[in-house]
């Protein structure tokens, strides 16, 4: 297999919530119990991992897809509505538990953005998921590092490593062009840095 296949596999975007929600534990400065975490990362891995990898797979049987990386705008329509359907069930649920509000603002900003990109759509525009997610990921970090005044300077330094190694495979396995690459790390940026600028105000 392609080195820009197992990149792709291994930063598939199904994975960044979870991932985002292990960083959120890690870094917050608060005292939660760990059980009270792990049970929270449990239900965020089994919404955000092995339900839209199920939905995928019926779909795939279906011969609604042809693969998991949804490489057509007709493919991407249906995984994208369940995703977003997901990510504010998810968001909701989280803000009703007042003392992880910051990480159900992060699955606002995610389905804000994959929002857009399904918006996007019906223009033919193909924006990356990859890049959506790391996208998401990276304000997420921006947002914990000014919320809780913590420098997250390196993490971050790192974080757009990863983007770099992304855009790069999906580049060269002609996923997406430099725009549809570009514009997923800024959706997903700009999604986060709203949705907290605006619920800052309103909570």
């Amino acid at each position: 297999m392609k080195i820009e296949k197992i990149i792709s596999y291994l930063f598939h975007p199904v994975l960044f919530s979870t991932i985002s929600a292990i960083l959120y534990f890690t870094i917050q400065p608060q005292y939660l119990p760990k059980p009270f975490e792990y049970k929270v990362l449990l239900v965020v891995f089994v919404s955000t991992y092995v339900i839209p990898i199920l939905f995928l797979f019926i779909l795939k049987q279906r011969k609604s897809i042809d693969d998991f990386h949804l490489n057509t705008t007709q493919e991407r329509k249906i995984p994208i509505l369940f995703f977003i359907t997901i990510s504010l069930l998810l968001s909701y649920r989280l803000f009703e538990i007042k003392i992880v509000s910051l990480l159900s603002y992060f699955f606002f900003g995610s389905a804000f953005s994959m929002l857009i990109v399904f918006i996007l759509l019906f223009s033919k525009l193909k924006v990356s998921l990859h890049t959506l997610s790391i996208g998401n990921l990276i304000g997420f970090i921006i947002i914990m590092s000014f919320h809780y005044k913590i420098r997250l300077l390196l993490l971050l330094s790192f974080l757009f490593i990863i983007f770099g190694v992304i855009a790069y495979a999906r580049l060269k396995l002609k996923a997406h062009n430099n725009i549809e690459i570009y514009l997923g790390l800024f959706f997903g940026l700009l999604s986060q840095l709203l949705v907290y600028y605006i619920t800052s105000f309103i909570c």
